[in-house]
């Protein structure tokens, strides 16, 4: 699959899944997590989108003839996978009561990806004109 096929079909989904998962959030699980628990829950839905948007906007605006364009879409990706994924499975399995602990270093992973995939996109921007 071409990464530019990816990175605009990951970021539609990624879009529609953070629009799911928001109202999900904000009807089925208000009154079943903690305000802290819906607060985390809320994160994972803000980067997810931000990032759905990132993904698209490089779809259309990258070449995706150099490795460095595949490596910022990849990085974010499966940065946001990571990131706000384990997020929400952190927060549905500590609401029944048993949380998932071995995901709690994926999210930082996750994180870290995103932060590469943002210091790429820089390089990429400033590597121009050094």
């Amino acid at each position: 699959m071409e990464t530019i096929f990816l990175t605009q079909l990951m970021g539609a989904l990624y879009g529609l899944l953070a629009v799911v998962f928001g109202a999900f959030g904000a009807h089925a699980l208000k009154k079943k997590l903690t305000p802290e628990l819906l607060h985390s829950f809320e994160t994972g839905v803000k980067y997810q989108m931000y990032h759905a948007i990132v993904l698209l906007v490089l779809g259309f605006n990258l070449g995706f003839d150099q490795p460095l364009d595949s490596a910022i879409s990849n990085c974010f990706i499966f940065g946001t996978l990571l990131f706000s994924f384990s997020i929400y499975a952190l927060c549905l399995s500590a609401a029944k009561g048993e949380k998932l602990r071995f995901l709690g270093p994926v999210t930082p992973i996750g994180g870290l990806l995103l932060v590469v995939g943002w210091a790429l996109l820089l390089y990429k921007f400033v590597s121009p004109i050094f």
